[in-house]
């Protein structure tokens, strides 16, 4: 085993500190408070476990006076600078998305990224730079060091990407700086990457938001189901702040106070009604907003204070460390999407009420938003919203190709402003599931101005609820997961958005059995003025451990009369490539066994393309076809059999016959010789 000089490297290394002027601290000292106090409270949390506080840590200011925090940690052994996984991302993290505290506290350079990670959950800081040195003696004593230098920011989900080669400190050094910052700058992921460290994070999300519900299940009493969810939407509220405008909810804001107007709950509203001011809610829904949570956060028992912390407090904290390192790092997902999905247990839905709120897999949200060819300047709304994913996902479409399109920083600004504001509407019924709607839009940034607590088949007359509000919403897009309980399996929403639309498209996925006799009549009035494109047959499993029925996505040509000559494109999509699981303690019951991105991909193509674009799906999977605009029940088919027999098909036939029969000529002979 290699000697251990961890004494020797930290000399060299604290010596290039003193050298280059730099205004360093040692573990135990003060850098900054909000520095120190992130790392002392993630001390504190991990037990020590993988958690020490680093070794050196700086704070810098570039030419634009922003600072970056420095935090370096030192390891004396050979080979100990930095363990990667296959993907060649710092490994911290084990097979189960638990934290690898092997390696966080064996390898440099992972100990660093751990504790820049510390300071992305925790600080106001989004640009981090972890620093690992380590080294060994060789047979003549000289000591040999290696470092490496990684950037940790919102930017990459704080992951971790390697800046470049350094032999020594100097790059800190103040002339150089500077130039240093610009080459961080510089530094970009593929989508191929921060698509997998998305997937990463999610997974990670999942497995939090699991351990939180149990917490809060098992050991928080006295909560009704909806209190559950307005708690966990009102402590992410109030800790997001606004650069410069309002900051963030602490922990140690909440003191737990008896005093009326000073208890945890009402400084809790305090914050969310500062934080709502800010971002400019229109006044209707920032009240609408504040008394839902009022309800739940002004209890008496739950500002009741027992061991000097009332529950509140409490459940504050928990949600903030299981929590909050996922939306402060901007991660663009349907972040409520997934909470919903693991609360919705907590609303005490009936069975088929479960059905009516299933979420949208993330990735079929992403296949619907394609299948209606959106982009920057599209006008999206979804009738039935639930926690916004649809919008989520649209919105997430449209901000990438704004930011493809559009050269000037200035008016790529405005643009995603109008985007949020603007551009997308959705309508929720369900109060309870209506705040995980707001929360979610106002978490990716904000898109929640016209999400609207309103029947969409009873009260809305198609115009902007907010803001416009004698403007009709130009949707040219339409998205739905429906409630399949809603008349027609939900075939009544499809029929009232597509006619309050001039132009564009729209795709639904809906319980198969609407396109086969359960909504004959709303299907021959949507035709008499909408064409339908393509019906798409879904894996059966698709909501696997929510719901159990069989759904197709239909794909609409708006405004635009179904012709009995449009031939009409049917995917068999029940491969689509991913394996599905339904184990509670499984850490991803979703894998892509087979091309599933590809066939994912090869899907929107073929319906915007034809049967050019068939790859990977076979001749059987892929059948083009006329329907009845008059019938309404012929919306299912499939590839047909053709069960005319050939030549081949004698051939075998015969062969079969032949061989039987010779079979049982010998079987007798040997039975009469037996005899």
């Amino acid at each position: 085993m290699a000697q251990s000089i961890e004494p020797n490297i930290a000399d060299l290394a604290n010596g290039w500190l003193r050298k280059y002027k730099l205004p360093y601290k040692l573990e135990q000292e003060s850098v900054n408070a909000e520095i120190d106090k992130a790392l002392s409270d993630y001390f504190t949390k991990n037990g020590g476990a993988g958690a020490n506080r680093p070794d050196a840590k700086i704070l810098l200011q570039d030419k634009n006076l922003d600072f970056y925090p420095v935090l370096i940690e030192y390891k004396g052994y050979k080979d100990k600078l930095v363990k990667l996984d296959k993907d060649g991302q710092v490994e911290n993290r084990t097979y189960k998305n638990e934290p690898n505290f092997k390696n966080i506290n064996s390898f440099a350079v992972n100990g660093a990224v751990h504790y820049a990670n510390a300071l992305l959950h925790h600080t106001s800081y989004t640009d981090i730079i972890a620093i690992g040195m380590t080294g060994y003696k060789d047979e003549a004593g000289k000591i040999h060091h290696e470092i490496g230098v990684y950037y940790v920011s919102k930017s990459n989900l704080g992951a971790g990407q390697k800046i470049g080669e350094f032999t020594d400190f100097s790059f800190l050094a103040p002339k150089n700086f500077d130039g240093f910052i610009e080459t961080v700058k510089t530094l970009q992921l593929s989508q191929e990457e921060l698509d997998k460290l998305k997937e990463q994070r999610e997974r990670e999300i999942d497995q939090s938001l699991v351990k939180l519900n149990n917490d809060i299940y098992q050991n928080e009493k006295g909560l009704g189901e909806n209190d559950r969810v307005y708690l966990v939407a009102a402590s992410i509220i109030a800790t997001l702040g606004i650069p410069g405008k309002v900051t963030p909810l602490e922990k140690s804001d909440l003191k737990s106070s008896t005093e009326k107007g000073y208890r945890d709950g009402d400084l809790m509203i305090k914050k969310i009604e500062s934080f709502l001011s800010h971002k400019e809610l229109p006044d209707e829904k920032r009240q609408l907003i504040l008394r839902t949570l009022s309800n739940t956060l002004l209890t008496n028992n739950i500002n009741k204070v027992e061991d000097g912390e009332s529950q509140l407090k409490r459940i504050f904290g928990k949600i903030v460390d299981d929590l909050g390192i996922y939306y402060k790092i901007g991660l663009t997902t349907d972040f409520t999407g997934k909470l919903f999905n693991e609360m919705y247990g907590w609303l005490g839905f009936s069975q088929d009420k479960l059905n009516d709120v299933v979420l949208t897999p993330s990735y079929v949200a992403s296949l619907l938003v394609k299948l209606t060819r959106v982009n920057k300047d599209s006008y999206v709304w979804d009738f039935a919203t639930g926690s916004a994913g649809l919008l989520v996902a649209a919105m997430n479409e449209m901000l990438i190709d704004a930011k493809n399109t559009i050269q000037s920083p200035d008016e790529l600004a405005k643009k995603e402003v109008q985007i949020k504001a603007e551009q997308l509407l959705g309508l929720e019924l369900l109060s309870s599931v209506y705040m995980l709607a707001i929360l979610n839009m106002i978490l990716m940034g904000d898109g929640s101005s016209n999400i609207l607590n309103t029947d969409s088949i009873k009260d809305f007359d198609g115009k902007y609820g907010f803001g416009k509000t004698d403007t009709k919403f130009p949707a040219d897009a339409f998205i739905l997961n429906p409630p399949y309980s809603a008349s027609g399996n939900g075939m009544n929403f499809v029929e009232k958005a597509l006619d309050m639309m001039n132009k564009g498209y729209a795709a639904i996925i809906i319980q198969n059995s609407a396109g086969q006799g359960k909504a004959i009549d709303y299907n021959k009035r949507i035709l008499s003025r909408h064409t339908l494109l393509a019906s798409i047959k879904m894996p059966i499993d698709l909501f696997i451990g929510k719901s159990s029925v069989q759904t197709n996505i239909y794909v609409f040509k708006v405004n635009e009369k179904h012709h009995k000559d449009e031939m009409v494109k049917f995917i068999d999509f029940s491969n689509d490539g991913y394996t599905r699981a339904n184990r509670k303690k499984a850490n991803n019951n979703l894998k892509d066994t087979d091309q599933a991105k590809e066939r994912y991909q090869e899907v929107v193509d073929l319906v915007r393309f034809g049967k050019s674009k068939l790859n990977i799906l076979t001749e059987q999977e892929y059948y083009e076809n006329k329907i009845d605009p008059k019938n309404g029940a012929d919306w299912n088919q499939s590839t047909p059999i053709d069960t005319t027999p050939t030549l081949e098909d004698f051939k075998t036939t015969v062969t079969d016959y032949l061989t039987w029969e010779v079979s049982n000529i010998l079987k007798n002979q040997s039975d009469s010789l037996g005899k």
